[in-house]
């Protein structure tokens, strides 16, 4: 592993020039073992000062103070705040960041579920989401999006671009599953097909996201690229589940407004 982060950059947010944003992979990093790299997981039962390192590098790339790096307590809930601080100690147990906060940066980690960020340049407003079947099925896009309106960003001007997930060749659910995304809407039968289990199918957690996404009015894109397929530069919590091994590591997805821009 290489000792600086490399991350994939959206070509859609790179347009902006008050936005720096990564979705960084496990390059870069010190971690070692199945956290081999940069594990960002504060979660994780990784070496704390390891998780802490890795994470200072992402700040300093993104060009932020280390503590001024603000991700939540991950819940797989709906749930998104505003906030223009970020947290040293208790952090809200949320899955949604927004702020129109200069020097600030948000981030979110996930290890196969849908990492989105979020970007009006007009309106200096920035968000960060994660997004897993369950909270996107239950709504952490569109309130993500509806914290961002409160701030003054209109859904016709917001830019939202999905990180590396899962893909739909490796991501088998099982009996019953699709029920509560066919009795939202009968048009998700399109994000799932048989898989060779019977009974079973192969989700599209990508085109369901980006489906939801621009179902609620704003420019979605996606970075097509399977956490689960691609070991050597993404965390994979099914890879992980697969091997029977303890524990895995998180990739962070972040976004930040540069310091003076608007």
């Amino acid at each position: 592993m290489t000792t600086s982060p490399y991350p994939i950059e959206a070509p859609q947010l790179n347009t902006l020039t008050n936005i720096k944003h990564g979705f960084f992979t496990r390059v870069g990093g010190v971690s070692t073992g199945i956290y081999a790299g940069l594990n960002a997981g504060l979660g994780s039962d990784d070496n704390r000062n390891a998780v802490v390192e890795n994470r200072q590098r992402m700040a300093t790339w993104l060009g932020v103070p280390s503590d001024q790096l603000a991700s939540p307590y991950q819940v797989h809930s709906a749930d998104a705040v505003i906030t223009d601080v970020a947290w040293s100690n208790e952090r809200p147990k949320v899955d949604g960041l927004v702020t129109n906060t200069p020097g600030l940066a948000l981030g979110i980690v996930t290890a196969d579920c849908g990492p989105v960020l979020f970007a009006n340049e007009n309106a200096g407003v920035i968000g960060a989401c994660h997004a897993g079947w369950k909270g996107a099925l239950h709504g952490v896009l569109e309130n993500t999006i509806e914290k961002m309106e409160a701030l003054g960003a209109k859904r016709s001007s917001t830019i939202a671009i999905l990180g590396p997930t899962i893909s739909k060749l490796n991501y088998e659910v099982g009996p019953g599953f699709p029920e509560p995304f066919l009795a939202r809407s009968s048009d998700c039968k399109a994000f799932f097909s048989p898989s060779n289990k019977s009974e079973h199918h192969m989700f599209d957690l990508t085109g369901y996201i980006v489906d939801r996404l621009n179902s609620a009015g704003v420019h979605a894109g996606a970075v097509e690229r399977c956490t689960y397929a691609e070991e050597e530069n993404f965390f994979s919590y099914r890879r992980t589940t697969h091997r029977n091994e303890p524990d895995y590591g998180r990739q962070l997805s972040a976004i930040a407004l540069k310091n003076g821009g608007t």
